[in-house]
This record gives C-alpha cells, structure tokens and sequence, in this order.
C-alpha cells in the first residue's frame, strides 16, 4: 500500500529510533510546518527524510539572478535538478515531529533574507525550531513538485529480523565499544563512566543505533539504512566496525565527530 508524504530531503541519513532537531528557515519547508501544525492536535505530524545523492540540501541563492526568478527557497524542486527523484536515495525514513516551534525574526534570519531568502506572507514566523524522530523506513516511489514543497508516493518497509540476529548484536556491541575505546583514545578523552551500560540490547535497535553513531559518510550509512533485514545490517556493521578501529589504530589523529551528538541540520 502506498501513501503521499510531504519530503524532507538532508544531506545525512535519518535511522528509525534516532532523534533528528531541525531549523527551518526556507519558505518551502516553513510551508511544510504550518501545515503540519494545522493538523488535529492528535494527529501524528509526519514527513519523508531522503538522503540527497546529487543535489543540495539548501537552495542556490538569488544573488546574480534576474528579477523575474523566483526568490530563494520558494521553488519546492530548487537545487534538485528538473528530476527530483534521481537527486535522492530511494530509501528514507519516516519522522514524526514531536515538536514544532514558532522562532521569530533575529540575526541569522536577517542574513537569510538578505542572501534571497523571502518572507512568508501567510506567517509572521521567521522559521521553526523542529525537533522530529525516526520511525519507519520507507521507499520512494515518485516525486511532486506541484505544491509549495516536495511530496512523494511512498511504501512502507517492514523491518526483518533475519538470521542470527541476536548473536550478531552481540558481536556488534562488544566491536562498537572496542571502537569508542579507540576513538576517544584517537581524540585523547575518555568515555564517560557507564556509557557501556546504555547501550540496548534489541537487535534492531542496536544495527539503527550503531549505523548512527559510526563515522561514516552518508553512502556508507544509507547501505546500512537500506539493508533487507537486522541481520545483514549487523554483519555489515561489524565489518565496518572492525575496519574503522583499526585504521583509528594506525591513524590517531583521524578527525571524528562526537558519538554522543546529533548535529542540528539547518535547511
């Protein structure tokens, strides 16, 4: 069965279970907001996130272009390409907003506007503060760009346990430590006491939550969102696991980002 779905696309890979904090500036993606906010107060507030593949995940600004192009980040397709489906990975994540945040205007809303960026005549609102969750995976099947912002046909994915997949988490728990051991070595601190103890136990909560935290670049993070099933995200996982801990090994000044932090994507 398939659904429409409003479409959030990122330059990183949203997993089931993780929490995605976004600012949102552009007039499309503000669109998309107020109508999530219209929405019945018990109803779920959700939105496709699709990794880009060849795109950008802010639009082009305004500087340089005639009077008659559209101002910067009302266009739903802008940067994108003609396409828009063969500027993302076809496997994403559904997110559901927990909370939706009206921002007003202040200094960095000034600088957007003044690269192009216009003001919304339906909203006072200079943005929104939006702090969402992955859910459920999905694939994309075609792209809208007829609205105000980008909608797509989706079908659900179901989550697969696969074979072995108890003994594979166990496997990927203890080479996740080895490789926090080593990086927080590589990054001269030490892991906070306890931190071992945080870690779940369920199969496929571990392979998301690994997939996450591991430094590696969005290819590498959208094969492991994609997999068929728990256990071939597992053994993947280990492979990469045990690989990353010993180039760490060899190369400890390999720059790496904070296991512990998401960082917060501005639109």
């Amino acid at each position: 069965m398939t659904t429409a779905l409003p479409l959030f696309p990122l330059n990183s890979v949203l997993f089931p279970g993780l929490v995605l904090p976004l600012n949102i500036f552009e007039p499309r993606y503000r669109a998309l907001m107020r109508d999530l906010l219209a929405l019945p107060e018990d109803a779920p507030r959700r939105f496709g996130v699709v990794a880009i593949r060849d795109g950008r995940e802010v639009a082009p600004a305004a500087t340089g272009m005639p009077d008659s192009a559209p101002p910067q980040g009302t266009d739903p397709a802008a940067g994108f390409g003609p396409d828009p489906i063969t500027s993302f990975y076809t496997v994403g994540c559904v997110a559901d907003a927990s909370t939706i945040r009206e921002r007003t205007s202040g200094p960095a809303d000034a600088a957007a506007e003044a690269a192009g960026a216009a003001a919304d005549e339906e909203s006072d609102a200079a943005g929104y503060e939006v702090l969402a969750t992955g859910t459920t995976r999905f694939r994309l099947l075609s792209v809208d760009a007829s609205g105000p912002y980008l909608t797509g046909q989706i079908e659900e994915l179901p989550e697969e346990e696969g074979d072995e997949a108890g003994a594979l988490a166990s496997g990927v728990l203890r080479a996740f430590r080895a490789y926090q051991k080593r990086l927080a070595g590589a990054r001269e601190r030490t892991l906070a006491a306890g931190q071992e103890q945080d870690l779940p136990d369920d199969p496929s909560v571990v392979s998301y939550l690994v997939a996450a935290a591991t430094v590696l670049d969005t290819p590498a993070k959208q094969r492991l969102l994609q997999a068929p099933d728990t256990a071939t995200r597992l053994a993947d996982e280990l492979k990469l696991l045990r690989r990353e801990t010993a180039v760490i090994g060899k190369l400890p000044s390999l720059p790496a980002a904070d296991l512990t932090r998401q960082p917060t994507s501005r639109n």
